[in-house]
Order: C-alpha cells, then structure tokens, then sequence
C-alpha cells in the first residue's frame, strides 16, 4: 500500500467514525436560537409547548429579498431579540442565547453606514450585553480571508451555542454563478455552523421578478440547504410594510407577519405594542377627543340618535 492510500483510508476512517449514527440512540432535537410563537405538541403523556424555531444551533438558514426591502432593518429586528431575548419592537420573535454571543458581519457597507445597522439593537434595547455582541464590517477584506476570519473568530473566541448574521455572504464567494464555488462556500458554512454548535443567517438579494429565491448558484444552493428560507416582500396592502415569509423549514413552519420601521429609524412588527411615535400621537388624538367631549353640554353627552 501506498503511502497516499494509506492517507486516504485514514482519512476514510475518520469519517466513518466522526460521520456514523448511530439508529439505537436518541439525538434530541436541536436547541432553538431565535423562535417565532409557540405550538402546542399532544402525546399521551400531556401537552408540550414548543417554541416555532426560525433558527436552531447547528444549521444555516437563508433571508432573501430584492434590493430596498429593508434586509438590514430585518437583521436588526432579529439581533435586537436575540441579545434580549424579547422585546417591545420584536411581538413573537424571542431569542434563546443562553449564554452565547452575536456575530454580525457586514460586507458590502462603510464603517459609517455598517455601524448604524450595528448600533440599532442597542437603540432597541438598551440592556442588551455589549460583550456579546461582536460586529465587524468586511468591506476591505478578501473573500478568501472573509471566510477564513469567521471561522477563526468562532473557533479562539467564542465557547457558546451562538448566532452568526452573514449580510452579503454573496461577498464570501468569488462568483455567485461558479457552481464549484458556491457548493464549496456552502459546505464550508454548514461544516463551520455543526462544528461550532452556531446558527448562521445568510442575508442575500433576490432579482427581481425572479422565481429563484437567491441570485445565482449559491442562491440555489442556500435555498436547498438552509434549515429556514424566509423570503422578504413589499406588502400588498401597505406599501410601508415588509411581510416576512417562511418559504421552506425543516421544522414547524412560523406565521407570516409584518414589520415597518417608525420615525426614529428602528424596526418593529406590526401589530406589536411599540412604535413610540404612534404611541404619541394615538394620545394627543385621545386628549383632543376628551377636550372636545368636555365641550359638549352634559345634557347632549349620551344622547343615542335623534
């Protein structure tokens, strides 16, 4: 036997061992990392409420949408509950951190403007652990290295289940359409995702009018690989509303909903209990109601009709 053969049955080896499962062995399902509602599971033993998982730990998971649908202001919406683990702006969406940290990577912006979609989750919340919270922007950085620094940064620093948002993993490969890059940036993602027990939120455009949920290959290739594929769209009733729709989960699927971002630039789901300038002007409504009530002789108050 070759010295090359007997590599290559070492590392065959490997693989069977690290790779085999076992049939007789219960594998719990994957923890939650970001959660929209609850369902409720019947069996024999009782009821269980179970939280509708966006995102485990261990998988990846696609968020497409055309240019100008508010991507960014998504993630934001995600990060802020995540750090939080609920919010006023988040309605359903919960984060399950534990103790674990957030990860998010820009790669198309400046500092400037990478900066202000960093500093949004903070503005929401003001509670959230800055410790865990870890932004960089890798504008100037290479594609090759883009890749390379994740992993690095995942493997020396971070210890915890954790969440990792990719903004622009278009940026992590040579070219979108190059089948041979995008299959291996996408094994490269779900390789590092398992190895690291982390989520990892792959944010990439969608063309439009285009039936494909990602640009290229490596939208194909996200698309069937990703654990959740939510797809972003203007809604058909609202033009200042984004609805975000679950296209494909391996799990439970979560509701449609809806978000806008109010006045002071920050993300909420609509329907929620917060948008502070709404809040304020429901109020004064509310007051100039009540002055013009008092206004009314006693007598004509409560009159019902002629």
């Amino acid at each position: 036997m070759t010295e090359k053969q007997t590599e290559e049955n070492m590392l065959m080896e490997f693989i069977a061992d690290t790779c085999f499962i076992d049939i007789e062995k219960k594998i719990d399902y994957p923890p939650t990392a970001i959660s929209y509602g609850e369902k409720v599971l019947h069996s024999d033993k009782g009821d269980t409420i179970v939280p509708i998982g966006i995102c485990t730990y261990g998988n990846i998971s696609t968020i497409t949408a055309p240019p100008k649908t508010r991507k960014s202001f998504f993630c934001s919406l995600l990060a802020s509950a995540y750090l939080s683990g609920s919010n006023i702006y988040g309605g359903l969406i919960k984060g399950h951190r534990g103790n674990g940290s957030l990860i998010h990577i820009d790669t198309e912006q400046s500092n400037y403007h990478a900066s202000r979609v960093f500093q949004r989750p903070l503005q929401m919340d003001s509670k959230i652990p800055k410790d865990k919270y870890n932004t960089f922007a890798l504008r100037t950085i290479s594609y090759v290295d883009r890749l390379k620094f994740l992993e690095y940064y995942l493997r020396e620093n971070i210890k915890e289940p954790s969440l990792v948002i990719l903004d622009g993993v278009a940026d992590m490969c040579n070219d979108v359409n190059d089948i041979k890059s995008c299959n291996s940036l996408v094994s490269a993602l779900m390789r590092i995702s398992q190895q690291n027990n982390c989520h990892i939120i792959n944010v990439i455009h969608q063309n439009f009018g285009s039936a494909k949920l990602g640009t290229g290959h490596l939208g194909s290739f996200l698309e069937k690989k990703a654990e959740t594929v939510i797809q972003l769209e203007t809604n058909t009733t609202n033009k200042e509303w984004i609805t975000a729709i679950c296209k494909r989960s391996r799990g439970y699927s979560f509701e449609t909903f809806s978000f806008s971002v109010n006045d002071f630039g920050l993300p909420y789901v609509v329907g929620n209990l917060y948008d502070p300038l709404e809040d304020f002007v429901i109020k004064k409504t509310i007051n100039k109601r009540s002055r013009s009530f008092q206004s009314i002789p006693r007598r004509l108050r409560n009159r019902r009709g002629p």
